[in-house]
């Protein structure tokens, strides 16, 4: 087995800024990064850090429209130069100077994290930047510039991927990603996330299966508000692993928007670090199962960027570093200093919620098999999905 794992941070990074009041603050990387060199999972043997150069047009044409990213470029010279239309300068997405290279630098990263992994050259890589699921063929949306998980599935596919599976547990709808390849049978991809009918983007629903040509291949499961640890993970096991397993990928590329957490400012969902480390360990655990460890893992969301960002993330790459955090582990006493000078913050002590997954199976849920309760929303939310979907994989929406 491959045994290095790719992580990808430079400062450069934090330039993806659209400024001091936006949601999406740099600062949720900066501290990222400072939490994993403290942990020292950066410097841990058959570890490499890497940072990216900012792609070129050739690339980027391979998932946006060459006026697009004409359009970010033009926005990107003169902040001023707004193009509402391709969502360039609305209060999602604000214009800001060096818009385009720091866009193009985090879609790099992926691409070159995919690269690395088709070569066998790395066995994991995780790009905490990255996860820019929002962003459409030509337009920008939610926070999302340019689709660096959309970029690296189709340099998968160029370099000759036959199947690509991806799973994103996001707040929100991956809804660029699954418009990317909505119609390609090549790509499965999975989003859980709060119901569109109560949060952005307004899509992602049971009946969102995969184009005329691939059918099938696009699941949603849409959530109520409220939903908790044990729920979202009984919804993950019982629509994505099922999938990804039948599917057969040749690489499993996940994304990891840690906005599902009950501190979230932006949602609805109540779920835990604890759970959010449980979900990375499971989806790890199946990029073994099915690809042969080919596993690319991004960011996302996450705008509680203190309380669960820097811990969520770093619980990503301690797991595909194969060196797992426990959810009692103290914060190290370097990197709670930082946070309390600079930011004049209390930050946590431990780098899990509860504190109680010593045995790596915390927190506990109820697998499909235990059987259906129609009474609860999220198994009726899950019976939703696998009804509209499984049919056409030759899978039982019933049985496990």
């Amino acid at each position: 087995m491959r045994s290095s794992t790719r992580v990808v941070w430079d400062r450069a990074f934090t330039a993806y800024d659209f400024g001091p009041d936006h949601p999406m603050n740099p600062v949720r990387l900066d501290l990222t990064a400072r939490l994993l060199d403290a942990l020292g999972l950066l410097s841990r043997p058959g570890v490499e850090v890497r940072g990216a150069d900012v792609a070129d047009d050739a690339l980027l044409h391979t998932v946006h429209l060459p006026e697009y990213v004409e359009a970010v470029r033009r926005v990107s010279a003169d902040p001023r130069r707004v193009d509402v239309e391709r969502g360039l300068g609305t209060e999602d997405d604000p214009a800001f100077a060096g818009m385009h290279e720091a866009g193009a630098r985090v879609l790099r990263a992926s691409v070159d994290c995919a690269e690395a992994i088709w070569r066998g050259d790395v066995a994991h890589a995780v790009n905490f930047t990255g996860g820019l699921h929002h962003a459409m063929a030509g337009r920008a949306s939610g926070f999302c510039v340019y689709n660096d998980v959309a970029a690296a599935i189709a340099r998968l596919l160029a370099l000759g991927a036959r199947r690509v599976a991806y799973v994103d547990v996001d707040v929100h709808h991956g809804d660029g990603v699954q418009a990317a390849f909505y119609d390609d049978p090549r790509v499965l991809t999975v989003s859980l996330h709060q119901s569109g009918r109560t949060i952005f983007p307004g899509t992602g629903f049971p009946e969102e299966t995969g184009g005329p040509a691939a059918e099938g291949t696009a699941a949603n499961v849409a959530l109520p508000r409220g939903t908790g640890d044990a729920a979202w993970l009984r919804a993950l096991h019982a629509v994505a692993m099922p999938l990804v397993r039948d599917f057969a990928p040749d690489v499993l590329v996940t994304q990891h928007g840690c906005d599902t957490h009950l501190l979230d400012p932006l949602a609805d969902l109540s779920v835990s670090v604890d759970a959010q480390r449980a979900a990375a360990d499971a989806l790890h655990e199946l990029g073994h199962e099915v690809c042969d460890g080919r596993w690319l893992a991004t960011g996302g969301g996450g705008y509680a960027v203190v309380d669960v960002v820097p811990r969520t993330w770093s619980h990503v790459v301690a797991i595909a570093a194969h060196a797992p955090l426990r959810p009692s582990t103290p914060t190290p006493r370097a990197w709670r200093e930082h946070v309390r000078t600079s930011l004049r913050r209390e930050p946590p002590l431990l780098l899990g919620d509860a504190g109680a997954g010593d045995d790596g199976r915390w927190p506990r849920f109820r697998p499909w098999s235990s059987g259906y309760d129609p009474e609860d929303a999220v198994d009726r939310a899950v019976l939703a999905t696998r009804t509209a979907l499984f049919p056409a994989r030759g899978l039982d929406p019933w049985l496990d």
